[in-house]
C-alpha cells in the first residue's frame, strides 16, 4: 500500500498525471476523435461524451467533444452526424446538451450561450474548456442567456 502523505508534491503530481494518461489514452480510436469541429458564424452546437472500448477492470475511457455545423437546422442533426462518425470507429456516444456558438475568427472571439430544446442546456463552462484546446488564443465568453 502506497502512503501518499509521505510523498512529495511533485511525486504526487507525477503519479496523478500518469494515472490520468492511462485512463484517458487507453483507446487509440478515442484519441483519434477531434476535440472540436465547429464553423464560423452563428450556429447550434452539441456537447457529446464519446466512449472508448471498455478496458480490463471495467474502465470505460471517454472524452468530451464539441460539434457545431451551420448547415444543421437542429441539434439532433448535429448529434446524428457526429455519432454516426464515431460509430464508424466503433465508439459509442451520448449527447450531454446543446446551445449556440457565435464564432468570429477575425476577432478571435467565441460566444457560447443558449440551450437545446431537445437535449437541454450543455455545460457551457465545460464547452469553453474544450474549445480552449483548439482555440488557445481566443477570447471565449459563456452565458446562460438566449436561445
Amino acid at each position: 500500500v502506497l502512503n501518499l502523505k509521505s510523498l512529495s508534491l511533485n511525486v504526487k503530481k507525477y503519479i496523478f498525471k500518469e494515472f490520468k494518461n492511462c485512463y484517458t489514452m487507453a483507446d487509440p480510436k478515442l484519441e483519434a476523435v477531434k476535440d472540436v469541429e465547429i464553423e464560423e458564424g452563428i450556429f447550434k452546437y452539441v456537447l457529446i461524451k464519446v466512449y472508448g472500448k471498455v478496458q480490463e477492470g471495467g474502465v470505460e475511457p471517454h472524452k468530451l467533444i464539441v460539434r457545431g455545423y451551420g448547415d444543421c437546422q437542429w441539434h439532433s442533426d448535429i448529434y446524428e452526424r457526429a455519432s454516426t462518425s464515431c460509430q464508424g470507429l466503433g465508439l459509442d456516444t451520448e449527447c450531454l446538451g446543446g446551445g449556440r456558438i457565435e464564432h468570429n475568427a477575425s476577432a478571435k472571439l467565441l460566444k457560447v450561450y443558449g440551450y437545446s430544446q431537445g437535449y437541454g442546456k450543455a455545460d457551457h463552462a465545460e464547452t469553453r474548456n474544450i474549445l480552449l484546446k483548439t482555440y488557445k488564443d481566443y477570447n471565449i465568453e459563456i452565458s446562460d442567456e438566449g436561445y
